[in-house]
């Protein structure tokens, strides 16, 4: 079957829609978008949530700057939440909370603090990605080759005779 060469500027093919058409046909605006992307949407997930490809979603970052910076800003917003919350994990935290109790049929709520220790796992986390020299998982390994050089450069008769000489050393 032959292929149908398009030319430029031509009619064919499925219409050019930009982000902000898609959006309003959709019934949203970047303030809902930016609220989605909070809440840690990839370019996948909004790529579904829009009804496009992701490759349409990355064409539309790069030819509209105020949708690139939305999508920058609001994925930098989520993470830096993520990066706080770990970090209370690391070190230990503390909340408010409501304790609520039923004695004799009297339901009494009280104020207290509910205390969280560090978590060794998420320490662990941290620093092997803060500090990766001084604390990233290493086993160094010492290879020495002399022997094994030795034994490669030898023919298998100096083999032979150099492993019932050692022989006759070990049996002394």
């Amino acid at each position: 079957m032959k292929k149908k060469v398009l030319k430029k500027g031509s009619k064919d093919g499925r219409p050019k829609t930009t982000v902000k058409q898609r959006v309003k046909k959709l019934g949203l605006d970047y303030d809902k978008i930016g609220r989605m992307l909070r809440f840690g949407l990839t370019d996948e997930d909004l790529a579904f949530v829009l009804c496009v490809s992701k490759m349409t979603i990355n064409n539309w970052k790069k030819k509209d700057k105020d949708f690139y910076l939305l999508l920058k800003r609001q994925k930098e917003i989520a993470d830096a939440k993520v990066v706080f919350s770990l970090y209370e994990r690391a070190t230990g935290y503390s909340h408010p909370d409501v304790h609520i109790s039923n004695f004799q049929g009297m339901i009494t709520k009280t104020g207290v603090t509910k205390h969280y220790p560090p978590d060794a796992t998420s320490m662990i986390f941290w620093l092997k990605n803060r500090q990766p020299d001084k604390w990233r998982d290493k086993t160094e390994v010492e290879v020495k080759t002399s022997l094994l050089d030795k034994y490669n450069k030898m023919s298998p008769e100096e083999r032979a005779a150099e492993w019932k000489l050692l022989d006759k050393e070990s049996k002394k």
